[in-house]
């Protein structure tokens, strides 16, 4: 009987022996994977590109858009990480209206703004711009005479400042947005949303292609009332940021 006891408790004894001894060996194994994987993240972290953020008060930065050079102030870039010199694929911009100059970072809006027409505006309001690669799409002004006219309405309507509006038709991609334009040779174009009842207008954009690069400015569509300062003081904007050749 005793012989037995011995013989059955001695695979036990050695069981428990493995699992002591598998136990010893993970111990530092697992130590080595941790140290392994912060020297990894360590790396990584070093050797990760980073650039300098400027201080929003910092010269203009020269900028690469679609190969075509623009001097953009910091403070009016909108995206911290788009505020580095070099080129870029896009940036988004945002200029106080009517002066054009970039938001003051610390400035605090009023509890309640409403875009006005121009000569009225506060100034807290803001125009929004974005320059982006324009790839292989038409131009601007190619685009509003050539596609919208398959999607607009067949009846004009007169509009703001003597302009002329054509509704695009519902089921198209630009349904309740309208075509805002000059006559009788139109040279000023803006595709419009429509003013709906809220505190929200109707916003337009003013798209200028200037070789491979497309900008786009956003703002109030009750600003037409005076569309002709409006097209002149975004065209010199533009014409700002852009560096001499």
């Amino acid at each position: 009987m005793t012989t037995i006891h011995v013989s059955q408790e001695r695979p036990r004894h050695l069981r428990r022996r493995r699992r002591e001894k598998s136990g010893q060996l993970l111990l530092p194994l697992s130590i080595f994977a941790t140290v392994a994987v912060l020297a990894f993240v360590y790396i990584g972290y070093v050797l990760w590109p980073r650039w300098p953020t400027p201080r929003l008060d910092a010269p203009a930065l020269p900028i690469m858009v679609a190969g075509v050079a623009f001097n953009l102030p910091p403070a009016a870039i909108r995206v911290p990480v788009q505020r580095r010199p070099g080129a870029q694929e896009r940036v988004d911009l945002a200029f106080l209206w009517p002066s054009l100059e970039p938001p003051d970072p610390n400035a605090k809006p009023p509890a309640s703004t409403t875009a006005t027409a121009p000569e009225t505006s506060q100034a807290f309001a803001r125009v929004f711009m974005t320059i982006a690669a324009a790839g292989d799409t038409l131009a601007p002004a190619d685009r509003a005479l050539t596609i919208y006219p398959r999607y607009t309405a067949a009846e004009a309507a007169p509009g703001p400042g003597g302009l002329t509006v054509v509704a695009f038709r519902e089921g198209t991609p630009y349904q309740g947005e309208d075509l805002i334009y000059d006559e009788p040779a139109p040279s000023f174009f803006v595709r419009c949303t429509r003013n709906r009842a809220g505190p929200m207008p109707g916003i337009c954009l003013y798209e200028r292609r200037i070789d491979a690069a497309d900008v786009v400015v956003r703002f109030p569509r009750d600003w037409l009332r005076d569309w002709r300062m409006v097209a002149d003081k975004l065209d010199r904007l533009i014409a700002s940021l852009r560096v001499p050749r």
